[in-house]
């Protein structure tokens, strides 16, 4: 299995960075704006990606694993893209004054693809608009997210 494995310290509370990645206000304010659903373990949540122009680009849903304040969200992909499809994505917090480091994993991809290193770089920048939004009050979730590539 192939993992996607990021880390990054934002200067913020651990319970600041947990209410925005275990609500569906704070993720539709770094990942895409179009995020609906229950925050809770049990629960599902819909992240659609959309054009500036509003076109539909792709779509996931996830089933909330896991909400353990200040210290770990985890979901588990159930729609999407077919290499999406039975991954898990884990947030993992710790508190390393005067920061929060995140530590996130995207695990159980079944093959390193083309696909899967854009994700990883997507991740990438999506998880430096979560440090931005904690940091400066300002994310840049999808549609209006750094573009890497012409996938996006």
């Amino acid at each position: 299995m192939i993992h996607i494995v990021h880390r990054v310290g934002i200067q913020a509370q651990p319970s600041a960075v947990y209410r925005a990645l275990s609500t569906t206000q704070g993720v539709a304010a770094w990942w895409t704006r179009d995020t609906h659903g229950v925050s809770a373990p049990g629960g599902r949540i819909d992240v659609h990606f959309n054009a500036p122009t509003g076109e539909r680009l792709g779509s996931m849903a996830f089933e909330v694993k896991a909400l353990v304040p200040d210290q770990e969200v985890r979901w588990h992909c159930i729609e999407g893209p077919q290499e999406w499809v039975g991954t898990d994505v884990v947030f993992r917090l710790s508190h390393a004054e005067p920061q929060c480091i995140v530590n996130f994993t995207h695990a159980n991809w079944r093959e390193a693809s083309e696909f899967n290193a854009h994700c990883s770089m997507k991740w990438a920048t999506f998880l430096l608009s979560l440090k931005a939004l904690l940091e400066t009050g300002d994310g840049r979730p999808a549609p209006h997210d750094l573009k890497i590539d012409n996938w996006n």
